[in-house]
């Protein structure tokens, strides 16, 4: 009988998300409000979708990939899928509490 393997949770989605820095925010992408939905299938595979501060940011394609990455070191994930959206465009009212306490703005 083949060992089943560990279930992936959202909340160590989250926690490695927390490791994720926008280079020019110093808050990460999962307080920022710029994760819109965290889905895992029951293979393990790993889909974020997620925004940007602001459309086009140039800085884009290495917070996906940093997020892509970190996500990919969590024990059992199989693939990691990040899509980065402009629609619905993000605004500070994403910012968790977390998030606007180290902003400042709490």
């Amino acid at each position: 009988m083949a060992e089943q393997a560990t279930k992936v949770t959202k909340e160590q989605v989250i926690n490695a998300l927390r490791e994720v820095y926008d280079p020019e925010i110093p808050v990460n992408v999962f307080d920022l409000g710029l994760v819109y939905d965290i889905s895992i299938d029951d293979e393990n595979k790993v889909a974020i979708t997620m925004t940007l501060t602001a459309p086009g940011c140039g800085m884009g394609p290495y917070i996906g990939q940093q997020a892509e990455w970190r996500i990919a070191e969590i024990e059992g994930v199989e693939d990691v899928e990040v899509e980065i959206v402009a629609e619905p465009a993000w605004s500070s009212d994403l910012i968790t509490p977390e998030g606007k306490q180290i902003l400042g703005i709490a």
